[in-house]
């Protein structure tokens, strides 16, 4: 077997305990698909059937794929590109397998790019709440307010710089300084947070409405358009797809189990999307606004609520401050396997790998913030501004095929022996359930998103 020469030691370390990397890992999943996305879906398409549908997902693709690419990444104790390589010359296939990790390392790129835009947009709208301009405004103020903010560039750009130095900052730091220490703090105030927007959910009226619409579950309601967008949805919830985790898998220890953490972080993932409808909807409900906003759900249409209801503004900053520590989480985390296979291969230096993921990211993002302004007229293939070709190229298209790929690499590429060496599941019915899952039934629903997404 050829063996790959890399210094692990200046750019590496180890989770320091099972719990670091169960935080951080949930940090990974949990961010602006929970918070943002997951609501203003559940809404477009009916509401607990979707719901139903993503648990599902998660289960039957989310898990076994995430399961995957821990392995991958333990197995290879390497960057995304070359525990790839590594693997496959260890199974004697071609060693441009790396290919996926390369391609995976793209998508995070144009994901950490769109996730810094949306999330700046965030930061403005806490720093608006902290200080009252959303106090007393009515539907149409709310809507201008949102529109002017949309056609300033350079408001955009300012909060979107300001959230990339602040993901690269933690990032340079490492895996226990930076990614576990920043993770034990804000994943623990991320569900404080929610439990709090949740409790003063229930006191509304809408409760029961929104409750309902979260989970009168009715498996008949599950239409083919459904359950693909929550098969979808699972994987950018659980940021699967795009070599992540193989970042988080080389992490581990060697005597690690991993999947009872995995089990747990999809479980959490899970929880907090829920979480999150369970604060949004029954606020929604109360004050008889639309569930069918679609992306601005958040910015347009929560804020009417937060200017009339009492305590409005402390709920206003609670509820974007969570936003916020989300999107935090999860943009730290798509950028440290970026940097990591920098420092590696390039730089041997995770400062200096930082700055370079965090400038072209940032660069990119700049077409997404003048997607809403300046080139707002700009089509490309006559269909998609910048933002929405981004976005859709990464999030439905690169990512599922990563999935895909990942899923043929450990179910028949690399061999059962070990993958079950690897994997240390207690029961050998259980290997055979994600062997069969991962070869069989993760493919299909994988096509069947990849071919709706084309």
């Amino acid at each position: 077997m050829t063996h790959l020469h890399i210094d692990e030691t200046p750019i590496r370390g180890l989770w320091t305990s099972r719990l670091g990397f169960v935080l951080a890992a949930t940090g990974a999943a949990v961010g602006v698909g929970n918070i943002w996305k997951f609501p203003y879906m559940v809404g477009d398409y009916g509401g607990s059937a979707f719901v139903l549908a993503y648990m599902i997902g998660i289960a039957i693709v989310g898990i076994p794929v995430l399961l995957a690419e821990i392995l991958i990444g333990r197995r290879g104790r390497h960057n995304p590109v070359d525990s790839m390589k590594k693997l496959a010359i260890e199974a004697k296939a071609k060693p441009q397998w790396q290919a996926v990790g390369w391609m995976g390392l793209l998508t995070l790129l144009l994901v950490l790019s769109f996730y810094s835009v949306v999330a700046g947009w965030s930061l403005s709208y806490f720093i608006r709440a902290v200080i009252g301009q959303l106090n007393g405004l009515n539907p149409t103020e709310i809507n201008t307010t949102w529109q002017n903010f949309m056609a300033s560039p350079g408001q955009i750009i300012f909060w979107h710089t300001l959230f990339m130095f602040l993901t690269l900052w933690i990032v340079e730091r490492g895996v226990q300084g930076g990614l576990e220490k920043a993770s034990r703090i804000m994943m623990p105030l991320l569900f404080v947070m929610l439990v709090i927007l949740d409790i003063y959910g229930m006191t509304t009226s809408g409760f029961g409405k929104g409750f309902a619409f979260l989970f009168s579950f009715d498996i008949n309601k599950i239409t083919p358009s459904i359950a693909i967008a929550a098969m979808g949805h699972a994987f950018f919830t659980l940021a699967v797809g795009a070599g992540a985790m193989i970042a988080y898998g080389s992490y581990l220890p060697r005597t690690s189990r991993m999947c009872g953490p995995i089990v747990i972080v999809a479980a959490l993932d899970v929880l907090v999307a829920v979480l999150s409808g369970l604060a949004i909807f029954p606020i929604i409900f109360t004050h008889h606004l639309s569930v069918a906003a679609g992306p601005g759900l958040i910015f347009k249409v929560l804020p009417v609520a937060f200017a009339t209801m009492p305590g409005g503004q402390i709920i206003a900053i609670l509820f974007f401050l969570l936003f916020i520590f989300a999107a935090w989480t999860s943009s730290i985390n798509i950028a440290e396997a970026i940097v990591v296979m920098i420092a590696e291969r390039y730089t041997n230096s995770r400062i200096k790998a930082a700055f370079i993921v965090g400038l072209i990211a940032w660069f990119i993002g700049i077409g997404s913030a003048l997607s809403f302004n300046v080139w707002q007229d700009v089509k490309i293939f006559q269909h998609w501004n910048f933002f929405g070709a981004v976005t859709d190229l990464s999030t439905n298209i690169l990512l599922p095929l990563g999935g895909l790929c990942f899923a043929i690499f450990t179910g028949w590429i690399m061999s059962k022996k070990t993958t079950a060496e690897e994997l240390q599941l207690p029961k050998k019915w259980l290997f055979s359930l994600w062997l069969f899952l991962i070869r069989y039934i993760a493919p299909v629903c994988i096509l069947a998103i990849l071919v709706s997404a084309i």
